[in-house]
C-alpha cells in the first residue's frame, strides 16, 4: 500500500510504483487530494493496475481503508509531508491515507519530504520520534538541493533506495537481532588552537548508512561519530559524539568488548599537533612550522584485542595501488574483510551520496560492486557481514 501526499516529490511516485512492481509487489495507491495536483491518479492507476483512492468518503473508497489496512503486507507513505507526519503522529483521520494508517496491522514505513527548516523544526522532529515510538520505520531524508533552492536535509529518499530498504526488511527481517555492533563514522578534528584544526572531508554518510542498515535487521548499534552534521533517529542506534582521534579510540575501546563486531568506517587522522595552543596562533613571518605526532591506530588496536567470536571490518580509501594497499591493511590489522573504495572512481569517496566499493576477504578473495547509492552499498556490506555469522 503506497500513500502519496502533497509534496513536489510526488513526481517520483511513478518511478517508485514501477520499481515496486518490478520487485514483485502488488501496489495499491492512495493519494491525498493535494497530491493529485502534482501527479495524476490516472498515471498511477495505469502503472499499478488498480483504482487509485483519493477520498475516504467516496463511493469507491468507503470502508476500503479498513480492508486495505488488513490486506497490506506493508504500508509506505512516500512522500510524507510535515502535515501528514503530524496527522499520523496524532491520529487525525481526515483523509484516505491517515484512515488506512490507523487501520494498518502491517509494518509502516514513512519517507519524509520537506524543506530544510521544516524538517529541522522541533515540532516535526517530535512527530518523527512519536511515530518511531509506535514502531513505525523512518526512511531517512536525503541531503541536497531542495525545491526552495536551499541545500540541506529534507529531500525524499530516492525510489531505488526505498525499494532496497523494503526488500532488505522483508528478506532479512531481524536477522541480526541479539547482536551488537560498534561503528565509527565521520572525520576527526585535531585542534591546533581554539580556532583551527586539522581535519578531512569525511561527512559520515557511509558510516551512518551502515549503522541504519544493521539496525534495520534488528542489531543494536553503538555509533561513535566524529564531528559530522549528520544524525540518525533510529531507536536501535546509540550515538556517541567525539571530536579527536584519541576520543574516538577511547569511546570505541570502551564499547568494543560488549560487541559482536566492529565496522571502522571513520576517516581518522593519522597525525595530530604535538602541542595545542590555548590561544589563537597569530600570524607572523612567511611560514608556520607545525610539529605533528602519530595518533593511536584504532583499527590495529582493536584488531589485537579482537576475540574469536567477534568480527572486525575495516575501510581503505586509496588513490594508488588500491587493492594491494587494502590487502596489506586487511592482514596487518586483523580484519575479517576490508571495504575498498578509490578516489579515482567517479562518484566514490567523500561527500558523495554514491559509492563504488570492492570487498576483500582473507586469501585475496575480492568482490567488486558497481556504483550505487551509499544506502544500497551499506546493504551490500551488511549482507557480507551476515555471511560471517552464518
Amino acid at each position: 500500500m503506497l500513500g502519496i501526499t502533497g509534496s513536489i516529490a510526488a513526481y517520483k511516485a511513478a518511478f517508485l510504483t514501477r520499481l515496486l512492481i518490478k520487485a514483485g509487489a502488488e501496489v495499491q495507491v492512495l493519494m491525498t487530494p493535494a497530491a493529485t495536483a502534482f501527479i495524476s491518479p490516472l498515471t498511477l492507476a495505469t502503472l499499478s493496475k488498480h483504482h487509485v483512492h483519493t477520498e475516504v468518503s467516496s463511493e469507491n473508497s468507503w470502508n476500503n481503508h479498513v480492508e486495505m489496512g488488513l490486506w497490506a503486507d506493508a504500508m509506505l507513505v512516500a512522500p510524507t509531508t510535515a502535515t501528514t507526519l503530524a496527522k499520523m503522529a496524532h491520529a487525525i483521520c481526515d483523509n484516505i491515507i491517515t484512515a488506512s494508517y490507523l487501520s494498518a496491522r502491517c509494518p509502516v514505513f514513512f519517507a519524509p519530504a520537506m524543506d530544510f527548516d521544516m524538517w529541522q523544526h522541533p515540532a516535526t522532529q517530535d512527530n518523527v520520534n512519536r511515530l518511531l515510538s509506535f514502531g513505525n520505520h523512518l526512511i531517512p531524508v536525503g541531503n541536497g538541493e531542495l525545491a526552495s533552492g536551499l541545500h540541506g536535509d529534507g529531500r525524499m529518499a530516492e525510489p531505488e533506495d526505498i525499494v532496497a530498504l523494503l526488500n532488505d526488511h522483508f528478506t532479512n527481517e531481524q536477522e541480526l537481532q541479539g547482536k551488537t555492533f560498534l561503528i565509527t563514522a565521520g572525520p576527526t578534528f585535531e585542534h591546533l588552537d581554539p580556532v583551527r584544526f586539522i581535519g578531512n572531508h569525511s561527512t559520515g554518510k557511509m558510516g551512518l548508512a551502515i549503522a541504519e542498515a544493521l539496525a534495520n535487521r534488528g542489531a543494536q548499534v553503538k555509533l561513535v561519530l566524529g564531528p559530522s552534521k549528520l544524525s540518525t533517529k533510529h531507536q536501535l542506534i546509540e550515538t556517541i559524539r567525539v571530536q579527536s582521534a584519541q576520543q574516538m579510540y577511547e569511546a570505541s575501546r570502551e564499547v568494543f568488548d560488549q560487541c559482536d563486531g566492529g565496522i571502522l568506517a571513520a576517516a581518522v587522522a593519522d597525525y595530530r599537533p604535538k602541542t595545542i595552543s590555548d590561544k589563537k596562533i597569530k600570524k607572523s613571518g612567511n611560514s608556520l612550522i607545525l610539529e605533528l605526532e602519530r595518533t593511536i591506530d584504532i583499527a590495529a588496536s582493536l584488531g589485537k584485542e579482537k576475540r574469536k567470536d567477534q568480527v572486525l571490518i575495516g575501510f581503505a580509501l586509496e588513490t594508488n595501488n588500491e587493492k594491494e594497499n587494502a590487502a596489506g591493511k586487511l592482514k596487518k590489522k586483523n580484519f575479517d574483510f576490508i571495504v575498498l573504495n578509490s578516489l579515482n572512481d567517479k562518484g566514490a569517496g567523500f561527500g558523495h551520496d554514491t559509492n563504488k566499493i570492492s570487498i576483500i576477504h582473507k586469501g585475496n578473495k575480492i568482490k567488486d560492486f558497481e556504483l550505487k547509492s551509499k544506502k544500497a552499498v551499506a546493504i551490500d556490506i551488511v549482507n557480507e557481514i551476515c555471511t560471517l555469522f552464518k
